[in-house]
């Protein structure tokens, strides 16, 4: 479950050994052109809290203890910290603001979506730093696809009220064996749309977590048995 790159200290409850994560976030960091030190990591719960990051919080999560819960999003705008979220299914939501110099990196799941944690990632954006929605450009990245991601009726009731769906909409479908599949994608693209974001600023990876298990750790395809991926970003 552990087999390569695990991000998770306590991935689906399963404890991996806390060197090895940590040489994984050092080998990762020098990929990519990081400084390990400067991560800070949420700590994931599935609701739609967000927290400013400042410089004192460099480390946290990784070489510090946290002194904060409940926390599924990340916004800041001070330059080497970085941002960093996990993941084995569930969305990751990368926003840049490129006139604030601001970012934001947020996890939605099927809650987080439903409580729409994209759009209170951005309000948190125009609030400390006066970021624009027009000039926020957001990812989707990889996560489950809607072929993947089969719901039940009372997660589907979560999402029809949400968006106030009618039976015509591209969240929810019904497949052949009158099993319902629920498209993450485009419920946060609806998000995203919501807050004010430019349909041509929204851009979606279209890779599945759970279609290329090979790479990717995903929780469905595994029954949980897993690791956690996570998502980077920084202002340089």
């Amino acid at each position: 479950m552990f087999s390569s790159m695990n991000l998770g200290f306590n991935a689906a409850g399963h404890s991996d050994d806390p060197e090895n994560v940590k040489e994984n976030y050092r080998r990762i960091s020098a990929a990519i052109g990081i400084d390990p030190a400067s991560i800070v990591i949420s700590q994931q719960v599935h609701k739609t809290n967000i927290r400013v990051v400042e410089e004192s919080d460099r480390g946290k999560g990784l070489y510090k203890p946290r002194d904060y819960k409940e926390i599924d999003g990340l916004v800041t705008n001070k330059p080497q910290v970085t941002l960093v979220t996990k993941y084995a299914d569930c969305v990751p939501l990368y926003f840049v603001d490129t006139k604030k110099r601001a970012i934001g990196l947020s996890h939605a799941g099927w809650r987080g979506t439903v409580g729409k944690i994209g759009l209170k990632t951005v309000e948190a954006m125009k609030e400390h730093y006066n970021s624009n929605p027009g000039d926020i450009v957001a990812v989707i990245g990889p996560s489950i696809c809607r072929d993947c991601y089969e719901i039940g009726r009372e997660t589907a009731e979560e999402f029809r009220n949400a968006f106030s769906l009618t039976g015509d909409n591209n969240i929810l479908h019904i497949n052949n064996e009158g099993r319902i599949l629920c498209d993450l994608w485009e419920a946060n693209r609806c998000v995203l749309l919501e807050a004010g974001l430019s349909p041509e600023n929204i851009h979606a990876s279209n890779v599945c977590t759970s279609c290329n298990d090979n790479l990717l750790f995903s929780h469905r395809k595994t029954g949980g048995n897993r690791g956690s991926l996570a998502a980077f970003i920084m202002i340089k």
